[in-house]
């Protein structure tokens, strides 16, 4: 039984990745359409990882300038706090 979120579309492919599709879906006990979800599915969910990587890089580097610039400020109230 599939399912209830599927939509069953028709796509054109070449031959060789039908072939290819086939053979996997066969090896992991999976038919064709379950192989192709999961194929997409394994490339959107490194895709979300790459993307969160690449999100925590930025704001690593925000983070890093921001505490460069700061660091006088925090420096002074903190010298403040200790006289």
């Amino acid at each position: 039984m599939r399912p209830t979120n599927t939509k069953k579309v028709t796509i054109s492919m070449p031959r060789g990745l039908i072939l290819f599709a086939d053979q996997m879906a066969d090896a992991l006990g999976l038919t064709r359409s379950g192989f192709i979800a999961a194929t997409l599915e394994r490339a959107r969910e490194n895709e979300l990882e790459r993307l969160g990587a690449e999100g925590y890089r930025f704001y690593s580097e925000e983070s890093r300038e921001f505490a460069a610039a700061s660091e006088a400020a925090v420096a002074e109230a903190m010298e403040d706090d200790y006289r």
